[in-house]
């Protein structure tokens, strides 16, 4: 949610920050902005919209400078006019900061500083850390002192940087729940919110902490805590490089991504699946490999797609290393009251690794006494450092904001940890060793799948413009179908919902009749039968029934308006590959329908805010 830009170097500022905020389009937004110095003052140029109108608005201009900052805001506090954009300045317009997160405590420092005859003219929180910061200004003639003052008596997140028209020279970042990366060239310094603005420029980087701030100038970089105290950074290499977030010929980031989980998948276990052994080694849980062995109860949480994801997970471990898995909403799980015990194992699974209610339920587990793993996808991000141990999903950049290639990851590495898990336990070596040698064999028929994308195509034009989708799914596929659900409400806007099959009757089964497409998971497994009977009744109301099922099946050829066949494969494994089609048809129908795939209305790709 949101972008932030910052830097301060030898080159000219102005086009690198629009740059910048071009590759942050992707977190969503709604309006875009900049701040330069130029002859003494502050340049403020912002606008609701998009980074190229915002880009046609500075066309004319041309501003030399070094230094600058830009954002692009996602709506939280004000809705989303020019007047709301950031950056924000305080009263005597020397000071702009551009901020991501939640002031908490902002309606109390606003009254404060209107008795003290500040005016604001925006609805923005940001605007009244803007103001407060240059009130301090006013009365310390510290910048620096005046931001750590300020950042200590806020309520709330933020990762923000701060420029000032007095300290051409100068930059201030800071963070707090939200996150900051510091990219560090030859004599320049590049702040964003996300990796993907810096990469072009260099790889090596540093992550700021909760309550941590940089003091940036050309010439060098400190870091202290918001208290003052001095800080050392820890530099990483960035794992991905600039063509792995262009869209490489593809018309759509999500299409691309969706083409790219073949490798993906295969990248999430390799070096870690040893099917000779029917083994996993996954070294980032060496460290807590006694509380794994030990554990009475796994506890899976996330948001999202990463709930889907958690879901199947269940199903696997519970299955294959039969311990009793919980699976828990993280915005949920961190407002209850929940029961854990020190043998408990809480999995939080991130994609970015950002994810605010992720974040807040891994802090009240890990306060509670839990040991505390992490999924997530981005190298040093939050859920990465404050976790015991974890493993990444290495599926690279995610662009889109429907997440894609980040769920089969997450599935990878779900299926690993269950037969890391079944090993410890009961599982044998031969169980182990069929269903990792099967898992070799998934890319393979991930990319058969991608092949079918015409056919797909045809289908989701026949129906981009129902009002409705219903989709069903049992066992191990029910979760898919919520995440097929969700991939057609996100991008085409339909309303979509999700069912166990067998609650179909509890309820949904009123809502079919001869314009509702019902979308059935129906692989050959232990459960065919069960779901070729909800067909029948869909059938019955004249429902149309879009099947996902196993390539040759005749019986559901026989009952189905549409199958799109997948390849035979273990029937645990199913859900990797009964997903794709989904995506696919999602993406198909949002395209028909003339929809922003990749920045769909009103959604964000890292929800950093409650």
């Amino acid at each position: 949610m949101c972008g932030i830009v910052g830097y301060i170097g030898h080159r000219r500022a102005l086009p690198l920050l629009l740059n910048g905020l071009k590759r942050l389009e992707y977190r969503g937004y709604d309006s875009a902005g900049i701040a330069i110095p130029h002859e003494g003052k502050l340049h403020i140029v912002k606008r609701a919209g998009t980074v190229a109108q915002l880009e046609a608005l500075l066309s004319l201009t041309d501003f030399p400078a070094t230094i600058g900052i830009g954002h692009t805001r996602w709506a939280t506090h004000g809705e989303p006019i020019d007047r709301n954009a950031h950056p924000h300045v305080d009263s005597s317009g020397r000071i702009a900061i551009v901020h991501n997160g939640i002031i908490e405590n902002y309606a109390t420092l606003k009254a404060k500083l209107q008795q003290d005859g500040y005016t604001f003219h925006s609805d923005t929180d940001t605007e009244v850390l803007a103001v407060f910061i240059g009130a301090l200004y006013e009365q310390y003639g510290n910048l620096e002192l005046a931001v750590r003052t300020a950042l200590s008596e806020v309520q709330g997140t933020f990762g923000l940087v701060v420029l000032s028209a007095d300290h051409p020279d100068l930059l201030i970042a800071a963070r707090r729940g939200s996150p900051i990366v510091i990219g560090i060239g030859e004599n320049e310094y590049i702040v964003a919110s996300d990796a993907t603005a810096i990469v072009e420029y260099t790889r090596s980087v540093f992550y700021l902490t909760d309550d941590e701030m940089a003091i940036l100038t050309r010439s060098g970089c400190r870091t202290k805590t918001i208290d003052d105290v001095p800080t050392s950074a820890q530099l990483l290499e960035l794992e991905f490089d600039l063509e792995r977030i262009e869209k490489g010929g593809f018309p759509h980031f999500m299409l691309k991504e969706i083409y790219e989980q073949p490798q993906t998948f295969r990248d999430a276990h390799r070096g870690r699946l040893l099917v000779q052994e029917g083994n996993v080694k996954l070294g980032g849980l060496r460290s807590v490999e006694k509380q794994l062995r030990q554990a009475r109860r796994l506890i899976l949480t996330g948001c999202g797609t990463s709930w889907h994801a958690a879901l199947v997970g269940e199903y696997w471990i519970e299955e294959l290393a039969r311990i009793p898995v919980e699976v828990e909403y993280a915005s949920e799980l961190r407002y209850r009251n929940p029961v854990l015990y020190p043998d408990d194992i809480v999995i939080a699974i991130s994609q970015s690794g950002e994810t605010a209610d992720t974040l807040a339920a891994v802090r009240e587990a890990k306060l509670r006494g839990a040991t505390v793993l992490g999924i997530v996808n981005v190298v040093g991000s939050s859920i990465a450092r404050e976790t015991h141990a974890g493993v990444y999903i290495h599926a690279g950049p995610e662009i889109g904001v429907a997440s894609t290639k980040a769920f089969t990851s997450q599935l990878a590495v779900l299926m690993l940890l269950a037969l890391y898990l079944g090993r410890m336990r009961h599982l044998s070596a031969t169980q182990a060793q069929e269903i990792a040698a099967e898992m070799l064999r998934i890319p393979e028929k991930i990319r058969s799948i991608l092949e079918r994308s015409e056919l797909i195509r045809d289908i989701a034009c026949q129906y981009a413009h129902a009002q409705h989708f219903l989709y069903l799914g049992r066992g191990v596929n029910f979760p898919v179908a919520l995440e097929g659900a969700l991939k057609m409400k996100e991008i085409s806007y339909i309303h979509a919902e999700g069912y166990p099959a067998a609650e179909m009757k509890h309820g949904p089964i009123a809502l079919i009749d001869e314009n509702m497409p019902v979308v059935v998971i129906v692989p050959r497994d232990e459960l065919y039968e069960k779901v070729l009977s909800n067909v029948e009744e869909i059938r019955a109301r004249r429902g149309k029934v879009i099947a996902i099922a196993t390539e040759g099946d005749t019986e559901i050829e026989a009952l189905a308006n549409h199958v799109i066949p997948i390849p035979e494969t273990l029937p645990l494994l199913t859900p990797i590959l009964t997903v794709i089609p989904l995506q696919l048809l999602a993406y198909h129908a949002a395209v028909e329908r003339g929809c922003n795939v990749d920045m769909p209305r009103n959604l964000a790709k890292s929800v950093t805010v409650e």
